[in-house]
């Protein structure tokens, strides 16, 4: 075996053992959605107010330990639920980013340095306050492939926990092979694509953003762990490319497109892509130096 291959072996296996824990725990929140939390359970739980419903979904991702790749599965569900698109993209987006075990990632991967653990959040926090706000007025309807309902008020606390189980396993299957797809071809990436070739496109201030997205796409680093690798890049890039590249990637990258391009309509994952990449860019430009 070439080792150009060895290498692309090596990439895709520490990718996927990177992702499938969170993966694991994102489909096992999922499952649990799905029984135990009503359709009324959600109605009272979002403000009716839009904005104010944007606003909750921004912030409530703190409270899930979810990676980009887990998050998917649990946004589906809470739509299956009866959260709209306006407020369930906003949790997606954000979920991966301001969760506590990033934000300490983040803190530790650059010295114990506050401000771009700071800068990091907000930066995600308004990208997904904006792209709620556009999505409320733009998308009337869900916006899904697939509609997914399920009655569980009669069955008894056994059979619920057994639909659990059994959303859990079917659901890990079919978000799986799209991780393992996108893992390969981020492998690939990596081993073909030359990290200097990029670095070398991106020497001005608007490029340099560009590309450390663009970078962060390729890569699909979990969101636990890109703090790491982004701090290695702090010598060659300014903070404004550095932050781009811990916002943009936890949002989008290979392996998500794939599972959300699974479970959203095609037209509605690139409008999401095209306003995601706009405003992380704009953003880290204007609010970080």
């Amino acid at each position: 075996m070439s080792s150009s291959l060895l290498q692309m072996n090596t990439i895709f296996i520490s990718i996927l053992i990177e992702a499938l824990p969170f993966i694991l725990l994102g489909v096992i929140i999922s499952g649990i959605i799905q029984i135990f939390v009503t359709d009324e359970m959600m109605a009272k739980a979002i403000p009716k107010n839009k904005f104010g419903a944007i606003v909750l979904a921004s912030v409530i991702g703190a409270l899930f330990p979810a990676c980009e790749c887990g998050i998917v599965p649990i946004t589906r569900r809470l739509m299956a639920k009866g959260v709209p698109l306006y407020a369930a993209i906003p949790f997606m987006l954000t979920g991966p980013i301001i969760n506590p075990v990033v934000l300490f990632a983040t803190f530790v991967a650059f010295g114990n340095d506050w401000k771009i653990m700071i800068e990091r959040g907000v930066v995600a926090f308004l990208v997904s306050l904006i792209v709620g706000l556009i999505l409320a007025f733009q998308f009337k309807t869900p916006q899904v492939k697939n509609e997914i309902h399920v009655h569980t008020a009669s069955k008894k606390m056994s059979e619920k926990i057994g639909d659990a189980l059994k959303h859990t396993i079917d659901e890990f299957f079919s978000v799986g092979k799209f991780v393992i797809i996108g893992g390969l071809i981020a492998a690939a990436m990596q081993t073909y694509v030359k990290t200097s070739t990029l670095i070398a496109l991106g020497h001005g201030v608007v490029s340099s953003n560009v590309v450390m997205m663009g970078l962060s796409y390729i890569l699909s680093l979990c969101s636990s762990a890109d703090a790491f690798i982004a701090s290695s890049f702090r010598s060659t890039f300014n903070d404004s490319a550095i932050i781009a590249f811990l916002v943009f990637g936890p949002m989008f990258d290979i392996k998500n497109t794939l599972m959300m391009l699974s479970q959203f309509k095609t037209k509605f994952v690139f409008s999401l892509f095209v306003y995601v990449f706009i405003l992380v860019l704009l953003l880290s430009l204007l609010i970080v130096h």
